[in-house]
């Protein structure tokens, strides 16, 4: 006799198994990473559920957000079920999710130390696989006015505007500034182009009265602090 081909439909679930209704009734720390994209993305294919489709796709980003949020909509659209508006779902959710990190660190609104400059662009910068060279903008209680970027790169290096720096510093009013680049590559050696440069920078604000108090090189996990290490 055949035997009836098992459905994958989260329909079918015991209602404690399904992400929906787990998440209605245990809250949302309930639910694990899997189950969470699994609510995003709906349902699986014909041959595996929403949630073990999920868990494949995490497992190929090692289990952790961080490496998934790096994934291109192509790369997601590799594994079978996830289409083009199922990829878009999942970038979405994760980019906004990096936002909100950014927006948490913002309003904080005071940078105390280098940590703190860390924080508030690690969900910026820290994990983009090109350059970028930002400017944070602090009025004379270091808070922070503005972030903004000042270029944008590609995987060696960018080229800065040292005159559009300090104009937009004249325009907010900022007392003083604290520059921040990524690396890549995950290096957190400064290159002799990053020592001149921030040198150029900060002997340009001392002719406007403008201290520039630090520069950062910041990875996905850590940073170099050019003030920390006393290089300015």
């Amino acid at each position: 006799m055949k035997e009836k081909p098992t459905s994958f439909s989260i329909k079918n679930w015991s209602e404690d198994d399904r992400p929906r209704e787990k998440l209605l009734q245990k809250g949302r720390t309930a639910l694990s990473d899997a189950e969470l994209i699994a609510i995003l993305i709906s349902s699986g294919s014909r041959e595996e559920s929403a949630v073990s489709l999920s868990q494949r796709i995490l497992a190929s980003a090692e289990n952790n957000l961080n490496q998934l949020g790096k994934l291109t909509i192509k790369d997601l659209m590799q594994f079978k079920g996830i289409g083009e508006a199922k990829a878009i779902t999942i970038a979405a959710a994760l980019e906004l999710g990096r936002r909100r990190r950014a927006g948490e660190a913002l309003n904080q609104n005071k940078i105390t130390s280098s940590q703190s400059v860390f924080e508030l662009m690690q969900p910026v910068i820290g994990e983009l696989p090109h350059e970028e060279f930002w400017i944070v903008y602090l009025n004379n209680s270091n808070k922070v006015l503005q972030t903004s970027q000042l270029s944008k790169g590609g995987i060696t290096g960018t080229l800065v505007d040292v005159r559009l720096a300090f104009k937009n510093a004249l325009q907010l009013g900022a007392v003083a500034i604290i520059l921040a680049h990524n690396h890549p590559s995950g290096t957190l050696k400064p290159s002799q182009p990053d020592i001149k440069l921030t040198q150029k920078l900060k002997t340009a604000g001392e002719s406007l009265d403008i201290k520039v108090l630090d520069h950062l090189i910041i990875t996905e996990k850590a940073y170099f602090s050019f003030a920390d290490e006393s290089m300015m």
